[in-house]
């Protein structure tokens, strides 16, 4: 399974309801969501399915990906990736249903945590910035390049066939 770990993109400091979940992507942070989604398309690495939490501001880096990448399968939310849960169960169960080229979006600190766990490396997972990973049942996950949104460009393993974008 190719799983890209995406955080939602830059939100709003405080929403009109006072509530967290309720924070929306700001106008700068739909905009890079929209050229984060380009350059997936760009390098071949549209995901197939979408999970998100439940909160606002990943919602709508959902909707945005989902809308650019053309995606025919609908948007999933799920309560696990709400902030503070954890994600872990979620890609046992999408990568024992055999599910391909999944997208969780999702909150920190429980992305980095996530990529900690399936491959041993802390990585801060900023806004917007996507880490693929690849889960084969024979073999150890690893990472298959990291995204970031900030300088647009493919940071991926050495000997990768790929040239970064």
């Amino acid at each position: 399974m190719k799983l890209y770990v995406m955080r939602h993109g830059p939100a709003e400091d405080s929403a009109p309801s006072g509530r967290d979940d309720d924070r929306a992507l700001t106008v700068a942070g739909r905009e890079r969501v929209r050229q984060v989604a380009r350059a997936l398309i760009a390098e071949g690495e549209v995901p197939r399915v979408i999970l998100t939490s439940p909160l606002v501001r990943a919602v709508q880096t959902a909707e945005i990906v989902h809308t650019e990448c053309q995606l025919a399968a609908p948007i999933e939310t799920r309560r696990e990736l709400a902030m503070g849960a954890r994600v872990l169960e979620l890609v046992r169960e999408v990568s024992a249903a055999r599910r391909k080229r999944v997208m969780l979006i999702g909150h920190q600190p429980d992305l980095s945590g996530l990529i900690g766990e399936l491959v041993g490396l802390q990585i801060n997972v900023e806004k917007a910035m996507v880490v693929s990973v690849r889960i084969k049942s024979e073999e150890a996950p690893r990472v298959r390049f990291v995204l970031d949104p900030k300088a647009l460009q493919f940071l991926r393993r050495p000997g990768s066939s790929r040239t970064p974008a």
